[in-house]
């Protein structure tokens, strides 16, 4: 049996830049045009009464629900004036604290705020889930900012324009080519999630307590002076049922720094440095009005991702505002940054939010304003800092205290002749990192954290990746740590040590490979049929394990119906269970611990069934069971 070679959409995953697909929610055909919110600088007033920001300075970036966006529009129509530049255009406010942009690698946080998130798990993606949140917001927000700058998506390319330092002068409506850029953010941004359930999140948080709870969050992260700070994130979610700030019927969604005395209560003091952060509502809960449906059907979690997307578009563009990159021309526009002016176009229309597929998966967001083509922009090719530097995730890691760890990270840079220089935070206490990437020491704590590296490069692109890390108390034991699965990236190219079916250890070119040139490409077929991969593997007693692989799905089926399924299994019992539903551009990592089986020898089996009609096709590469 041949395999079917006609996906042109699944080669272009490897081969081209990631396709945006548009779909238009018939619930807002008709929604108006939109610009956000006005930024102003701190202590200055919104003239438009009808914005969010009227009386309110510190909600700097502010998204208007859509209701209140139509009566800013009309407001803005009539008191409209002609402006010394186009009405859009963007200018570099000076710094506040010498800072403009996020001209290094973003590190984003996101603090689950309260009680009321109810109980914690973890997904088979390693992400937080909570029993209080009934729309699945959680992990869609940390997938989101992990497939941030992967999967060749150019939705925040858009970034790489606006730049910030000594030689951009206050006023400038474009950098010069010595500035500060802001980097492509390739490898992801997620940099840490904590749950805060040391007491329920207030009903109406004022931005002061929200500003309190992302200086308690940096604390908590270990970023405890102003160079840690400097390219630091942190995402205020509040739960299910509040109202932080009295967003409802207001707006969804704002930014600010610490510092702005004009947030509500004040401003809020910090001995680790500026902390950037935003006030993130359960905005599902204001329903259409925050975005439900505006780009899918049902599209639960449109506006989520797409204010998450907003916010952290003008963070990156205006850290401390209104010290970035903001509206100045007396327009309609005025005091705008760069997603406000972009808030609310409709799919379908030029800049208008849509799908954006990346390397975790596919979000809606929305598009933000650019100075050098004039536009609302959806996607934009890589300017200014256009280094592009690639972390490789080692996957989810397993220890045990006391017992000694050696651990190397590598990365590659688009640019020729670079050095890379690593750094790591959120290593288990007893680990450190050198500059060249080699994690070594001896965990002398139990517990989960999450590990996050950087790799640099002389011209200060960076780039980075997040993992857990998983310390088992003293026991007996690893006698014999390290890597028990053979042949684990195929690259043999014959099975052995796995048994496999006829024709799954593959390296053409229809598919291609996560790493080296050979890969298990189970199914494809389009007709009726079954392929299985598996091998019997012995763990250590006294270890704990983790079993790993790379995973690509593609597909000719449409929908969310499981036609076709690739089953997970360590002997009899079934780890996870994936199906042409989960097609995504490019490969994700999945990670599961095997370490109640220690001293067993277990057989690790993948199993892909093909119904008779379309094609599924299940790629694995570059399998691991590490024992530690």
């Amino acid at each position: 049996m041949v395999k079917t070679f006609h996906r042109g959409a699944a080669r272009a995953a490897f081969t081209g830049l990631a396709s945006l697909a548009l779909v238009t929610g018939a619930a807002f055909a008709a929604a108006p045009l939109a610009a956000a919110a006005p930024t102003p600088a701190p202590g200055q007033s919104v003239a438009n009464p009808y914005s969010p920001a009227h009386d309110h300075a510190y909600r700097h970036g502010v998204v208007p629900t859509l209701q209140q966006n139509a009566k800013m529009k009309s407001w803005a129509a009539a008191q409209a004036s002609p402006a010394a530049t186009g009405p859009e255009t963007l200018s570099y406010g000076g710094g506040i604290d010498g800072i403009g942009v996020q001209s290094g690698h973003s590190k984003v946080y996101l603090v689950f705020y309260g009680t009321q998130w109810g109980t914690q798990s973890t997904n088979s993606s390693g992400d937080l889930t909570f029993s209080g949140d009934a729309k699945g917001a959680a992990p869609v927000a940390q997938e989101m900012f992990k497939g941030i700058g992967t999967g060749s998506e150019l939705w925040s390319a858009d970034l790489t324009q606006w730049c910030d330092g000594p030689n951009v002068s206050a006023g400038a409506t474009s950098c010069p080519s010595n500035a500060s850029f802001v980097p492509y953010q390739s490898g992801g941004v997620l940099s840490g999630v904590w749950y805060d359930n040391a007491a329920a999140s207030p009903s109406a948080a004022t931005g002061h307590q929200l500003g309190v709870e992302a200086v308690k969050a940096a604390s908590h992260f270990g970023n405890t002076t102003a160079a840690a700070n400097r390219d630091a994130y942190y995402v205020i979610l509040s739960p299910h049922g509040t109202n932080p700030d009295s967003y409802q019927g207001q707006y969804c969604a704002w930014h600010d720094y610490n510092g702005d005395t004009t947030l509500t209560g004040g401003a809020v003091s910090s001995t680790v440095g500026d902390v950037a952060f935003s006030n993130q509502p359960y905005n599902m809960d204001s329903g259409a009005g925050c975005g439900v449906g505006f780009v899918n059907s049902p599209g639960a979690l449109d506006g989520w991702t797409m204010t998450l997307g907003h916010e952290w578009h003008e963070m990156m563009s205006d850290q401390n505002p209104a010290g970035g990159w903001t509206n100045h021309t007396g327009s309609s526009y005025d005091g705008q940054e760069n997603s406000d002016e972009c808030a609310w176009l409709n799919p379908g229309t030029t800049g208008g939010a849509a799908n954006i597929t990346m390397g975790t998966g596919t979000f809606a967001e929305q598009a933000s304003w650019s100075n050098d083509t004039n536009s609302c922009a959806i996607s934009h090719p890589i300017v200014g800092g256009g280094n592009t530097v690639t972390v490789t995730s080692p996957g989810n890691q397993s220890s045990t205290v006391g017992t000694a760890v050696s651990l190397q990270i590598s990365a590659s840079d688009s640019a020729s002749g670079q050095t890379l220089t690593y750094s790591a935070t959120g290593l288990p206490a007893g680990l450190g990192i050198s500059s060249s990437g080699l994690i070594t020491g001896t965990p002398t704590t139990s517990g989960t954290s999450t590990s996050t590296v950087t790799a640099k490069d002389t011209t200060g692109a960076s780039g980075s990746t997040s993992f857990t890390w998983t310390v088992s108390t003293t026991g007996g034991g690893c006698a014999s740590p390290g890597q028990k699965i053979g042949n684990p990236g195929f690259e043999t190219g014959t099975a052995a040590p796995w048994t496999a079916s006829s024709g799954v250890i593959d390296n053409s070119s229809g598919e291609a490979a996560h790493t080296g040139s050979w890969k298990a490409w189970m199914n494809g077929y389009g007709t009726t049929h079954t392929d299985t991969v598996s091998q019997s593997v012995t763990i250590p007693a006294g270890c704990a394990a983790t079993f790993s692989f790379y995973l690509h799905i593609d597909t000719a089926e449409s929908g969310s119906t499981a036609y076709d399924k690739l089953t997970v299994q360590v002997g009899s019992t079934t780890l996870a269970t994936y199906s042409n539903a989960n097609a995504a551009t490019g490969y994700t990592l999945k990670s599961f611990s095997l370490s109640s089986y220690a001293g067993q020898t277990v057989t690790l089996k993948f199993t892909g069934t093909e119904d008779s009609t379309l094609q599924t096709s299940f790629v694995i590469d570059d399998t691991a069971l590490n024992a530690s």
